[in-house]
């Protein structure tokens, strides 16, 4: 069973920029591709960005193209969200997911991935 834990949130100003980890553990070698979404108060969770693990192609939101930049350490079995040029945001949860078992397809919605963080919370004062 994979567990995932992330971690780097914090309150910020606009303008600022933040890492965010994912830590997994625990049958790693049957992720293919891990997740980040984010979840604003009284909104459902929403895709921010993803990393294929197979060739480590990222894919992002038009919102955060350019700013956002996923990445992964295979050797620390760790995924990064590094967010650049952070823009006013009441505080979100943050979460990434892993998608287990292949194929290494990246999905906007939150429903296929079957591993999820307790997320880390991020707010972005103005």
């Amino acid at each position: 069973q994979v567990q995932l834990v992330e971690s780097g949130g914090g309150l910020v100003q606009a303008g600022d920029s933040l890492r965010l980890s994912c830590a997994a553990s625990g049958g790693t070698s049957r992720i293919y591709t891990m997740a980040w979404f984010r979840r604003a108060p009284g909104k459902e969770r929403e895709f921010v960005a993803a990393i294929r693990y197979s060739n480590d192609q990222t894919y992002y939101d038009d919102s955060v193209k350019g700013r956002f930049t996923a990445s992964r350490d295979s050797a620390k079995n760790t995924v990064y969200l590094e967010m650049n040029k952070l823009r006013r945001m009441a505080a979100a949860t943050f979460y990434c997911a892993a998608l287990m078992g292949g194929p290494s397809t990246v999905y906007l919605l939150p429903s296929p991935y079957d591993c999820w963080g307790q997320g880390t919370q991020v707010t972005v004062a103005s």
